[in-house]
């Protein structure tokens, strides 16, 4: 599994920002980058009171996840 890890912080406070994901199940490190600024352009529009600070796709840790 791929995630694509984001910083979203908020449009009228940008000092206030928190990390969010998005898991992939069929998709490559490749895929995720290449396909990473429409998602996070998507994810945008739906959420006008934020901007997406920075972003990285990176392998899913699933021992972190299950703690």
């Amino acid at each position: 599994m791929i995630e694509l890890l984001f910083v979203a912080c908020l449009s009228t406070a940008p000092d206030q920002c928190e990390e969010r994901s998005m898991i992939f199940t069929d998709a490559t490190p490749m895929a995720c980058m290449m396909g990473a600024q429409p998602q996070l352009a998507k994810w945008a529009a739906t959420h006008p009171a934020f901007r997406v600070a920075g972003w990285k796709c990176q392998q899913v840790r699933t021992a972190e996840k299950e703690a």
